[in-house]
């Protein structure tokens, strides 16, 4: 690691650094409550105050770790030093100035640093206000640097409050010419309270100038309301009686010449000249110190859309009530379809449903329950009641039913539903972790018994998310070890029952179970990290093998679904292509579908590869066409060739009418846009013949033959399926 060059000017640093007493070991400079709340704030595993002496860098309060003196070479902090601005490390690792160091390559294993500066009213930088982990960051924002030399700034008000005390027990005369020159207001009175010194910085403060104030009586500056306990504090002290003010800092309201008050800290010192009492008192404006202090703190306990608590808050009275011993409900909730409202809507609309649903939680609690955003749109409710479950079970009706009324966005009527899941102190867990845990596996099932409802937790619960973990372990298993089939189900021309292609179906041969239909497994793979190599391998098969079928018949086209995961790193475009020329199949012989939530993304990273794909020639359906949130303006706006009419429109089609209505809309919407239809679930030859009716051209359904393997489905190629 490189040396860092000694400052032309550290001997005038370092000068200013020792009219602090800071260094030496059991100093309290009173520190602690900042440092902890910088690591709560940021986020940091390692927070602390650094001085940098000479040839050493010196800790105190340091919160997560036992850090105390180090090398001045060998620290971050040291490199603040002739700095402006705060200094961000994102990944210690990565950069050349600090990989060697020993406590990022050595057991701290330090890898993300940021610090800000403490700097003396003369512009010295004595050290540093820093944060630090152990896991890298990707960002620290302008307002995360800000927030930061806010608390610095802090800081460095209690260091000057301290310096000055420190002076002033050197002597008075001395006092009074430091005094003239701190930005302090600093004011020195007589045995009856008239002010006879009075800095610069108390003309600031106050708006009197000192020839104004010098002469008249400290109540100058206290509102009139406290006026009279204050002359008799200072003649009960002037006579030789006590006052806790002196030797203490207290916070007190002051008054300005304009008339308005403001907050203020006091230091209050008393001494005899001659056979009289003399006062000096140091005050500091507190406004921007409340401000700044008000702001971090609602960063650290509130949601900042919302303006609920945020986890650490719930987290933090959940523990109380446990201390306590006090019966109380924790609720977890979560919206249903809000992913189609940000999906359809944008982001905006989605903050907006946000704001509406805290607002609609709030009315159906009381003053002393609860509401917290976890993030995203999940909530947590905490219920301290005597009978929780009962009065949970009420409150959970209540959110439910309040939720699911429609919320009114420019003009537009939006739904979204809630599922919520109940854990019970005392009972199912004995720690707020664990009950928050026992909360959120209680809302996975209401979420899985098909949402809008509300779910207790019960140690079975756990016991089945154990075995979730696992199946996802046999899920890796089974791609590393082969056990993933593709089936192919027929899709045909009803007018004559010709094979036009098929759609490609994913199957799990497990080594116990058997064969495994999608259902069993398909919401795992999508939730976990296997989908996206899953989905390329499903490609890759398919293509592989629709180019051996197109040898017997030359028209052939292979439909394959894809997981929202294979449009995440950016790279579909060039592995579809690469499909394509590794097996010299043409791209008018692929079929990529996607549902309805996927096409209607509106980002780049969703349109742009099936605009691409689509400009090359591959085909792009759009599936389950009818159940989602999609306007029928996506079928001119979007690269769409096809839609599949879904099997929940087409199995009553024959005796519901509304369902024959809709399936027959969307047969001739799509012919006059010019875009082919497929209709899926045909399980009878009287849908078939119904739909042929309509002017379908395509079908797909058990009426033509189950999902089958490549040997069942190569003795379909040389013959019709079904004849119209």
């Amino acid at each position: 690691m490189p040396l860092l060059p000694l400052l032309a000017h550290d001997a005038d640093r370092l000068a200013a650094l020792a009219r602090y007493d800071a260094l030496e070991p059991g100093v309290d400079l009173g520190l602690h409550d900042i440092t902890e709340l910088a690591a709560r704030v940021f986020g940091a595993s390692i927070a602390g105050v650094s001085f940098i002496d000479r040839d050493r860098l010196v800790f105190k309060d340091a919160v997560g770790s036992d850090l105390d003196t180090l090398s001045r070479e060998g620290s971050f902090c040291a490199h603040m030093l002739g700095k402006e601005s705060a200094l961000v490390v994102l990944d210690a690792s990565a950069d050349p100035r600090f990989a060697g160091n020993p406590h990022v390559a050595g057991a701290r294993h330090i890898r993300f640093y940021a610090g800000a500066p403490l700097r003396t009213p003369e512009g010295h930088i004595i050290g540093t206000l820093c944060v630090l982990d152990t896991e890298p960051r990707s960002a620290f924002t302008d307002a995360d640097a800000a927030n930061l030399a806010a608390l610095a700034g802090i800081i460095m008000d209690r260091l000057e409050v301290r310096r000055l005390d420190l002076a002033r027990t050197i002597g008075q005369s001395r006092f009074r010419n430091i005094a003239a020159t701190s930005p302090d207001a600093i004011v020195i009175a007589d045995q009856h309270g008239r002010i006879n010194f009075w800095n610069p910085g108390a003309e600031a403060m106050f708006g009197f100038t000192a020839s104004e104030a010098e002469g008249q009586g400290l109540d100058l500056i206290v509102p009139h309301g406290g006026r009279g306990m204050h002359e008799a504090r200072v003649m009960h002290a002037a006579q030789g009686g006590s006052t806790k003010l002196v030797g203490r800092k207290v916070e007190l309201v002051a008054l300005h010449k304009d008339g308005h008050t403001f907050p203020i800290e006091l230091s209050l010192s008393m001494w005899a000249e001659g056979p009289n009492s003399a006062f000096g008192s140091i005050m500091r404006d507190l406004t921007e110190r409340r401000a700044a202090e008000e702001r971090l703190f609602h960063m650290a306990h509130f949601d900042h859309l919302t303006g609920l608590s945020n986890r650490a808050a719930l987290l933090n009275r959940t523990s109380a009530l446990v201390t306590e011993d006090t019966p109380f409900a924790l609720l977890m909730l979560d919206l249903d379809l809000f992913k189609d409202v940000n999906d359809t809507l944008g982001h905006s609309a989605g903050d907006a449903v946000l704001k509406t649903v805290a607002g609609r939680l709030l009315d159906c609690v009381g003053a002393l329950d609860m509401v917290a955003r976890l993030g995203g749109d999940e909530f947590a409710i905490l219920l301290p009641r005597d009978n929780p479950r009962a009065h949970a079970t009420e409150i959970a009706s209540c959110l439910t039913g309040r939720i699911a009324a429609p919320i009114v966005l420019d003009g537009r009527d939006v739904h979204v539903s809630a599922s919520v899941g109940i854990a019970v102190f005392p009972g199912d867990a004995d720690n707020a972790e664990d009950l928050l845990s026992a909360a959120d596996l209680a809302l996975y099932q209401a979420k899985a018994e098909g949402r809008h409802c509300q779910r207790f937790y019960a140690p079975a619960l756990r016991s089945a998310a154990v075995h979730r973990r696992a199946f996802e372990g046999e899920l890796r298993e089974a791609l590393e070890q082969g056990q993933f089939r593709v089936h192919y189900q027929p899709q045909v021309r009803l007018a004559d029952g010709a094979l036009l292609g098929a759609e490609a179906l994913l199957r799990w041969q497990h080594p116990q179970r058997g064969l495994l239909s999608p259902d069993a497994f398909l919401p795992a793979l999508e939730a976990g990290a296997l989908a996206h190599d899953v989905g390329l391998w499903v490609l890759d098969t398919a293509c592989r093998q629709a180019a051996l079928w197109r040898a017997v018949a030359p028209d052939f086209v292979v439909s394959v679904n894809l997981f929202t995961a294979q449009f995440r790193d950016g790279s579909l475009t060039e592995q579809v292509l690469a499909a394509l020329a590794r097996h010299a199949l043409p791209a008018t012989a692929l079929e990529l579908e996607v549902t309805e939530n996927v096409i209607l993304r509106e980002d780049q990273t969703m349109l742009a590869p099936l605009r691409a794909l689509r400009a090359q020639g591959v085909r792009v359906a759009l599936d389950d066409f009818g159940t989602g949130y999609a306007s029928l303006s996506v079928l001119k706006r979007y690269p769409i060739t096809r839609i599949k009419i879904d099997r929940s429109f087409i199995q009553d089609i024959l005796k519901d009418e509304a369902d024959a209505a809709v399936v027959t809309a969307m047969i001739f919407l799509a012919s006059k846009l010019g875009i082919d239809v497929v209709a899926e679930g045909v399980e009878s030859r009287a849908q078939h013949a119904f739909l042929a009716d309509c002017g379908c051209a395509v079908g797909q359904g058990y009426f033509y033959g189950r999902p089958m393997p490549v040997a069942a489905f190569d003795a379909l190629l040389f013959q019709p399926i079904r004849a119209a």
